[in-house]
């Protein structure tokens, strides 16, 4: 079993990257929002590895973080997500907002997804939430909408979805409110592009 891969990057694509480790380029698959970090990180790079072996599939999907190999493997383990879909519900949100909206039982996170309707999101919600803790609060819950919100706004502004996910995580906390939060992370984008 291949748990982690470490290397050179020597491809990107859309969806994944080809690292080059002893030798042997290994395709594997990975967050649009990982490729985005990657390709201003020219360095050797490591990779936690789940090996996703089918009758006529042979894969490997990568993760920056072994928190995420994790709860990508969690996902795997419900009935009609496969590892392309838990990929998709990986690139939605920060791992500890995806947690926080499960706890909480907030769907629209997980049906932005492809493939991903309001049944199997909930689902998602009803297999994961007892694993994902009691952390839902009800201050929680609005949180997450505004964080919804805010990622809507900036995406109707002609921002990226990784762009949006970028600016929301250098946001301060103090900073409450959609609108307020939006008017903030445009100016961290607009210092980003500069």
């Amino acid at each position: 079993m291949v748990s982690s891969v470490e290397g050179k990057i020597i491809f990107r694509a859309e969806r994944f990257v080809i690292v080059e480790s002893g030798g042997i380029g290994y395709r594997i698959f990975t967050t649009s929002d990982a490729i985005h970090t990657l390709a201003k990180n020219q360095k050797i790079i490591k990779f936690w590895t789940h090996l996703y072996l089918r009758e006529d599939t042979v894969e490997l999907y990568g993760f920056l973080e072994y928190s995420e190999l994790e709860f990508f493997e969690i996902l795997i383990q419900i009935s009609g997500i496969g590892p392309k879909s838990a990929l998709g519900v990986l690139a939605v949100a920060p791992l500890d907002t995806l947690k926080k909206a499960i706890s909480s039982g907030e769907t629209s996170y997980l049906t932005k997804v492809s493939g991903i309707g309001r049944k199997i999101a909930e689902k998602i919600i009803l297999e994961l939430k007892d694993k994902m803790g009691k952390i839902g609060s009800a201050e929680e819950g609005i949180f997450l909408r505004e964080e919804g919100d805010v990622l809507k706004a900036l995406r109707s502004l002609g921002y990226s979805l990784e762009e949006a996910r970028e600016a929301l995580k250098k946001l301060p906390s103090e900073i409450e409110g959609a609108e307020k939060r939006v008017k903030e992370a445009l100016k961290i984008l607009g210092q980003l592009s500069s």
